[in-house]
């Protein structure tokens, strides 16, 4: 089979799990979301594959389709910052002057979760539970999450390779794995959101888990800013 032939039937073997956003295309996505179904979402930074945060065996359905290890944890969408709290979440100091700062936007905070929260996701280690999230800025992803509710979430790619910028791209690496991809056309990506959590031991207060499209200066500026305004000393260590 040629290059060319291979591209033709790749895009036709697609063509009935790829569809433009549309209310019928949120409707349906809403739909397979209650049936534990996996499927790939536009975000503001890449495409994402997603399912039912509550739902551990749909949760399974995302590490299968990426081959990603359980060692690694799933982030939770939200269409809102007042859903951290709605979850049984909290932002540890000073990760709620960075949500104050960056969110809505491509910032992953890791909150605490109380005992009452259900999510599936919530990583558990030396009886700390916590569980990252996002508040994608990005109208396609609102309106896709204000259909579904949270959704647990990854990059949708095989793990180690590049990220889709494209549902098509992401269809490439997932394939049938997945129930329905939304095309909302290019994300802006190639850059991932930027991952914090909350430290005692870290300069002021935190722990860059990895740094993405907001750069670890943002960060610390963020927090240093907020700690000259209120009147406070900074966060970070003070050592002799």
């Amino acid at each position: 089979m040629t290059g060319m032939a291979a591209v033709e039937q790749m895009a036709n073997r697609s063509s009935g799990r790829v569809r433009t956003i549309s209310p019928e295309t949120l409707d349906l996505a809403a739909e397979l979301i209650r049936r534990g179904e996996v499927i790939v979402i536009p975000t503001d930074t890449v495409y994402g594959v997603a399912c039912d945060p509550f739902n551990a065996k749909a949760i399974e359905g995302i590490f299968a389709a990426k081959h990603r290890p359980h060692t690694k944890a799933l982030q939770v969408l939200l269409p809102s910052v007042a859903s951290i709290a709605e979850l049984g979440l909290r932002l540890p100091d000073p990760l709620g002057i960075l949500a104050d700062a960056f969110l809505p936007g491509p910032f992953s905070p890791i909150c605490e979760a109380d005992e009452h929260c259900s999510l599936a996701t919530v990583r558990i280690d030396d009886g700390s539970r916590t569980q990252g999230v996002r508040v994608p800025d990005s109208d396609d992803s609102r309106r896709l999450l204000e259909a579904t509710g949270p959704l647990a979430a990854s990059s949708a790619n095989r793990s180690g390779l590049p990220s889709a910028q494209t549902a098509q791209q992401a269809y490439e690496q997932l394939g049938d794995s997945v129930a329905l991809y939304i095309d909302a056309g290019p994300t802006p990506g190639p850059v991932a959101s930027t991952v914090v959590a909350a430290s005692a031991d870290g300069e002021d207060g935190i722990a860059l888990l990895r740094e993405g499209v907001i750069s670890a200066q943002a960060v610390h500026a963020a927090i240093r800013e907020a700690a000259h305004a209120s009147g406070r000393p900074g966060q970070g260590n003070q050592r002799l």
